[in-house]
């Protein structure tokens, strides 16, 4: 079966190299940015402003390889791709949770990005607390460098050139 998405909109951000990124959005140096939602699909965004957060469905236009054991950036021991969120996937597809500042006509101005700039949007989804945040979560290998989550940074490891 053959799936195909077309984006609805383009992510920007002040992140153009791979190697200055934040890994997630609640990195320390995660910045503000915009998304550009094109204009067919601006009468979707009637009510968002209402929200605080979103969840950003995008594709990894930059990922060219697809590796099932990666290196993660918080971690030097090898782990199964499913158990990262590395950008190396069969279908390179990334998620990310953003605040929404404003909304000026089909533009959306978000702080909190952690994706390089002129990525494919997607979709955009509501963060909803109760729906989305369990309150008992395990974190696998994650749960031994989680502290470093905030500081680290992304590196060329997963990125074509």
């Amino acid at each position: 079966m053959d799936i195909t998405y077309h984006p609805i909109g383009t992510i920007h951000s002040p992140f153009t190299d791979l190697k200055q990124m934040p890994i997630q959005p609640t990195g320390r140096s995660s910045a503000p940015g915009t998304v550009e939602v094109f204009p067919e699909f601006s009468e979707g965004l009637k009510d968002l402003d209402r929200f605080s957060h979103l969840i950003l469905v995008y594709h990894f236009h930059q990922s060219r390889t697809v590796t099932m054991t990666v290196k993660p950036f918080l971690d030097s021991a090898p782990r199964g791709l499913f158990a990262t969120r590395a950008p190396v996937r069969p279908k390179p597809i990334g998620i990310s949770i953003v605040e929404l500042v404003s909304i000026q006509a089909n533009i959306l101005h978000l702080a909190n990005l952690d994706i390089l700039d002129g990525t494919p949007l997607l979709d955009i989804k509501l963060y909803v607390p109760d729906f989305d945040r369990p309150t008992e979560a395990r974190v696998g290998w994650l749960e031994e460098v989680r502290h470093n989550l905030k500081s680290t940074h992304s590196t060329s490891r997963f990125s074509s050139t």
